[in-house]
C-alpha cells in the first residue's frame, strides 16, 4: 500500500511529495547536537518556479544538518598551493583524499565582458569545473565581486552607487546590461540539458562598509530595492529557475542588526553569514572567534527558525592556517553543535594566501582528523545523499 501510494503521488505531478517522504536524509532520527534546529522542513524554494532539481536540493539543505554539514572550498578545482589548472587536481583531495562536497565560484568581471574572474580563472573553464563538480553529486555557490558600476572602480571602491543603478537612475541601464551579462552566464550552467542549481550569494558581507554595496553606500531600503531588483531581473525576466538565493552579512551585532537589510522570505532562500579568525599569535584570539561565532551561529539558528531558512557559515577560514590543531581544536569545536548546511573555506590563491592545507603542511594531518568526522560531508557522502533525487530508479524516471 505504501508503495501504491508513493507511485500515485508521482503521477499528481508533485514528486517533491514523494521524496519529502522518502528522503534519505529525513528519515533518521535528529542529532541531539542539532536539537535546536527547525523542526519544519519547508519542500519549497522562494521561487515559485524553482526547478524539481533545485527544490530538491532545497529540501535536502534543510534536512542535512540531522547528519552532518558539508564542507566547502573557493577555486577548488581551478588552482591550489603549486598548482594551476591540473585536470582532477585539488588541494583538499590532495590532503583529504576526496573532493569537497561544496564549490565556491566567484563571477567578479563577467559583468565588463571579460574572459577572466576577479582571480584570474577563465569563465569557460569554471563552466567546465561546475559541470564536473556537479556530475560527481557535489553542490555549486557563486558569488559576485563585481565593479563598481558608478565610478568603474573594483568592488572594494565604495563611491555611492546603489542609488544611482536603481530603477530611474542614471546608471540603471548599464547595470542592466551587467545582469544581463550575468544571466547569459548563468544560463549556460547546464548538465544534459539540465539546469545545475545554483546557491547565488550576491552583495555579501553588507553589514561591513568595505564594498560599494555596504552599509555605508546606501540605505536599508536601497539595499532591499538592490536585492529584489536583481531577484526579479534573473528569475522572472530571464526565467532563471535553478537559483537558491543565499543572503550573508559580515559581523553583526544582534537579531536587529542582521535583518535590518533583510529582503524577505520571499526573496531569500538561506542565511548566513562571513567570519574568518585573524591574528592567531595572540593567545586570547582563539576563544575571541569560538566565543564570538558560537554566539552568533546560535543567533542566526534562532533567525532562521523563525523564517523556516536553512543556515550556512558562508565564508571562512585562517590564512595560512599557522595552528596546527586549529581544524579539531577550533573550527570543529566552534561549529559542529549547529545545524550548519554547510561551511565554506576561502580559496588558495598564492603561497601567502591559502585556506586549506597542501600535502606537507603542519595543519594536514589535523586536518584529515577533521574530515575523517561523520558529520564532515565531502562530495563522495554528498553524491551518496542524493542531494538531487538524480540517482536510483525514481531519479531515472524523473529525469525523464
Amino acid at each position: 500500500m505504501r508503495y501504491f501510494v508513493f507511485f500515485l503521488i508521482l503521477l499528481s505531478g508533485q514528486p517533491e511529495r514523494a521524496f519529502a517522504q522518502t528522503s534519505s536524509l529525513s528519515a533518521e532520527p535528529m542529532s541531539p547536537v542539532v536539537a535546536a534546529m527547525p523542526a519544519k522542513i519547508v519542500a519549497s524554494p522562494s521561487h515559485k518556479a524553482a526547478t524539481r532539481r533545485t527544490r530538491t536540493l532545497y529540501r535536502n539543505l534543510q534536512a542535512l544538518p540531522q547528519k552532518g554539514f558539508m564542507l566547502g572550498h573557493q577555486d577548488d578545482l581551478a588552482y591550489g598551493v603549486g598548482w594551476k589548472y591540473v585536470p582532477g587536481e585539488s588541494d583538499v583531495k590532495r590532503v583529504a583524499g576526496d573532493y569537497p562536497a561544496l564549490y565556491g565560484w566567484d563571477l567578479g568581471h563577467l559583468e565588463l565582458g571579460n574572459a577572466l574572474n576577479i582571480d584570474e580563472v577563465p569563465f569557460d573553464a569554471m563552466r567546465a569545473f561546475i559541470r564536473d563538480g556537479y556530475r560527481r553529486g557535489g553542490v555549486v555557490t557563486i558569488s559576485w565581486h563585481l565593479h563598481n558600476p558608478q565610478s568603474g572602480g573594483s568592488s572594494w571602491d565604495t563611491t555611492t552607487a546603489v542609488r544611482h543603478i536603481l530603477p530611474g537612475g542614471a546608471k540603471h541601464e548599464l547595470y542592466l546590461s551587467w545582469l544581463s551579462r550575468l544571466a547569459d552566464f548563468l544560463q549556460t550552467l547546464r548538465y544534459k540539458g539540465k539546469a545545475i542549481p545554483v546557491l547565488f550569494r550576491p552583495y555579501h558581507e553588507h553589514t561591513g562598509s568595505w564594498f560599494w554595496w555596504g552599509e555605508k553606500g546606501c540605505t536599508p531600503e536601497e539595499y532591499k530595492a538592490l536585492w529584489h531588483m536583481t531577484a526579479d531581473y534573473l528569475r522572472n525576466t530571464r526565467q532563471l529557475n535553478n537559483l537558491l538565493l543565499v543572503y550573508s552579512t559580515a559581523e553583526f551585532r544582534d537579531t536587529a542588526h542582521y535583518l535590518e537589510r533583510y529582503p524577505g522570505d520571499e526573496y531569500v532562500d538561506i542565511i548566513g553569514f562571513d567570519s574568518y579568525m585573524r591574528n592567531p599569535e595572540r593567545s586570547e584570539s582563539r576563544d575571541y572567534f569560538l566565543g564570538y561565532i558560537s554566539e552568533r551561529l546560535a543567533l542566526l539558528t534562532a533567525i532562521g527558525t523563525a523564517h523556516h531558512k536553512p543556515i550556512c557559515f558562508a565564508e571562512t577560514g585562517l590564512e595560512q592556517i599557522p595552528v596546527p590543531d586549529w581544524w579539531t581544536k577550533t573550527l570543529w569545536e566552534t561549529i559542529h553543535q549547529h545545524p550548519i548546511a554547510y561551511v565554506l573555506l576561502w580559496r588558495n590563491g598564492r603561497p601567502d594566501h591559502y585556506y586549506v592545507p597542501y600535502p606537507g603542511h603542519p595543519s594536514a594531518a589535523d586536518f584529515q582528523q577533521f574530515v575523517a568526522h561523520e558529520r564532515v560531508f565531502l562530495e563522495t557522502k554528498a553524491r551518496a545523499a542524493n542531494l538531487y533525487g538524480t540517482r536510483g530508479f525514481w531519479g531515472w524516471l524523473l529525469r525523464r
